[in-house]
């Protein structure tokens, strides 16, 4: 088996099926996973930070951009909406990726967003695009786009949720749905999609920026997928590599 296959089976093995036991499971991944998710397109994000967040609630001693606080306590409440969608199997619809999108980027839409009538939990009224391409879909036909989307992720085949969950990811990205936090809706939701079909959720490293991008870029200028899967199966290992260690030294002992 690869390291890989053997992660995928050790989490397979812990058989989670509340939100108690996936928190169990996540101890440290959801502050990590927060972190890098949130550090990808803030710079400002660190650490420490994220973890008092998480710990204790708040930052002794904070000097630095309000919004980026707000970044950090949003991602604590996704953590928290995550788990609960979880216990309750919701699923994967329009409301569900509105609310996701809500927490995360409550309190951080700037000025400019809010009087053009933007707001957290809707999808775009303007136009907005991203990347050096210029993807998204115009705003009168996100709806449509993602009910599509939402609609292919269903009776997803078993062994197969890393291909639909990296698939709905650079979906979801070249759709560009809201005005703001497409990017940390869009991880936070592919690894629901993971954890609904008995899949180890995914941290992208915020060192790995670089070849993240590049395999989205991959898919919105010749819809390939093999990059970005390839991509998430090796920041899967990275992910629990040590936790796998840990485990084959207590079946040795």
């Amino acid at each position: 088996m690869t390291e890989y296959e053997k992660i995928v089976a050790m989490w397979q093995k812990k058989q989670i099926t509340t939100d108690a036991e996936l928190a169990e499971a996540l101890n440290g991944h959801s502050i990590a996973f927060a972190y890098n998710s949130c550090k990808l397109e803030n710079d400002n994000v660190t650490y420490n930070d994220t973890r008092e967040i998480f710990e204790r609630g708040g930052v002794a001693s904070y000097t630095g951009d309000i919004c980026t606080l707000f970044e950090i306590s949003n991602a604590k409440e996704a953590n928290e909406f995550l788990l609960t969608a979880f216990g309750e199997k919701r699923p994967l619809d329009e409301e569900f990726i509105k609310e996701a999108q809500r927490i995360l980027t409550q309190k951080t839409y700037d000025a400019r967003r809010w009087q053009l009538g933007e707001r957290p939990g809707e999808y775009k009224h303007r136009d907005y695009v991203t990347g050096k391409n210029g993807i998204g879909a115009s705003p009168d036909e996100v709806h449509e786009e993602m009910a599509e989307l939402i609609a292919e992720m269903t009776d997803i085949p078993n062994g197969k949720a890393l291909t639909a969950a990296a698939y709905f990811h650079v979906k979801f990205e070249n759709i560009h749905p809201f005005a703001d936090g497409n990017g940390r809706t869009g991880r936070l939701l592919m690894n629901y999609i993971l954890l609904l079909h008995d899949h180890p959720p995914v941290i992208i490293h915020e060192e790995d920026r670089k070849e993240y991008y590049g395999a989205l870029e991959a898919w919105d200028e010749r819809q390939e997928l093999t990059l970005i899967f390839d991509f998430l199966k090796a920041q899967t290992v990275k992910t629990w590599e040590k936790q796998l260690v840990r485990a084959e030294r207590r079946e040795k002992s």
